[in-house]
């Protein structure tokens, strides 16, 4: 009797390596020469679209996703980049050039913008994840359920 690899369900405890790549293989970030990543599945550690891929591999597998962009994080939405007078940033917002500021939200959750232009006056801040709009390489080998 074949004893089968237990592989990976939604909520579990895992270890493993990966990479996020763009799809023309610009690295964004990699574990593969370093220490392993443990974390939570569905406790946002991971962003969705990539913890569905990790669903049914199993301990010891290596797998490479290629996601389109509507498959990741989305299409680029316009209506996510605001043009904002420098009054209306947080107090203590130093705007630079592709930086990032945080907002807060009425219902005090806090959210995050690209800076995509900056002038005198005001800024251009993306608010779409950097992600958006680009396919995305996701590498994994999964290591161990905890």
């Amino acid at each position: 009797m074949t004893q089968t690899a237990e592989t990976v369900r939604a909520g579990n405890l895992i270890t493993l390596h990966y990479r996020v790549a763009t799809g023309d293989d610009t690295e964004l970030v990699s574990t593969f020469d370093s220490t392993p990543a443990t974390l939570q599945l569905g406790s946002g550690e991971l962003a969705p679209p990539l913890e569905h891929c990790l669903i049914g591999v199993a301990v010891g597998e290596r797998h490479v996703f290629l996601l389109e962009a509507d498959q990741a994080f989305g299409s680029h939405n316009p209506q996510l980049v605001q043009r904002m007078p420098r009054s209306d940033l947080p107090p203590n917002a130093s705007p630079e050039l592709h930086g990032l500021i945080e907002f807060a939200a009425p219902g005090g959750e806090k959210f995050t913008g690209i800076v995509r232009e900056l002038d005198a006056e005001g800024v251009l801040v993306d608010f779409n994840h950097p992600l958006a709009g680009k396919p995305v390489r996701f590498e994994v080998e999964i290591i161990g359920i905890l």
